[in-house]
């Protein structure tokens, strides 16, 4: 089969992020994510506490504006403390005798990480142009198989509605975000009425009825034999 653009195209996305991986080294692409983390977190910690403060000294309207330039800033200083940090301690491995490996593992890191931006591309190319609607150079590519199948895999690693899953996740994490315990909807004073599911309480057999012990001893002298006199 022979190479087509997308063939190209693909096989470029991944060198170019080995490659770049491959420089930079292992520890410097892991510790780079972590510092973007760690701006984030850092946003969400102190976010609250300099809420009120970035509102009264900016006054702007609507405050919203203030709380973005707020979160802003917590998250640049973040990141650009840990990274200096991160820096320091890549470089040093670099220039250690576990530098080659650390580029070689960087090498690969790159390269997966390159065949998966090409993956969510393609989710997106399939997603905005139909099969039917594709060029030659996509429908004829050996890399079009690949991807489709890598994508159907992340597809199918996803929730089936991501955004309620994420917004539970979010609120679940709150105090007192659970759910109230809903109230009885009856009235003590006016109780519900049974529905037609409720079996009615079993009827009391009816008693025969007694004779009073007047009635009974009148009975027992008309029932008794007369003596003669």
């Amino acid at each position: 089969m022979p190479i087509a653009l997308l063939d190209l195209i693909v096989l470029g996305i991944v060198l170019l992020s080995a490659l770049l991986a491959m420089v930079r080294g292992f520890t410097r692409e892991v510790l780079s994510i972590a510092s973007w983390a760690a701006a984030a977190g850092a946003t969400l910690y102190f976010l609250p506490d300099v809420r009120g403060w970035a509102r009264a000294q900016l006054n702007l309207q609507p405050e919203i504006l203030a709380d973005v330039i707020a979160g802003a800033g917590i998250f640049l200083v973040t990141l650009l403390l840990v990274s200096l940090v991160t820096m320091r301690l890549s470089d040093f491995i670099l220039d250690s005798r576990v530098g080659p490996f650390d580029r070689a593992l960087g090498f690969l890191y790159g390269g997966a990480r390159g065949f998966l931006l090409a993956v969510v591309a393609f989710l997106f190319f399939n997603w905005l142009v139909p099969e039917r609607s594709q060029p030659s150079w996509v429908v004829d590519s050996a890399s079009k198989p690949l991807l489709e199948g890598t994508g159907d895999s992340l597809l199918a690693m996803l929730p089936e509605d991501p955004e309620a899953t994420i917004l539970k996740q979010l609120k679940g994490g709150l105090p007192g975000s659970s759910d109230p315990t809903p109230a009885p909807d009856t009235d003590p004073a006016n109780p519900a009425a049974p529905t037609g599911d409720a079996s009615p309480p079993p009827e009391a057999a009816p008693t025969e009825p007694g004779y009073r012990p007047a009635e009974q001893q009148q009975m027992d002298r008309l029932t008794a034999p007369t003596t003669p006199n």
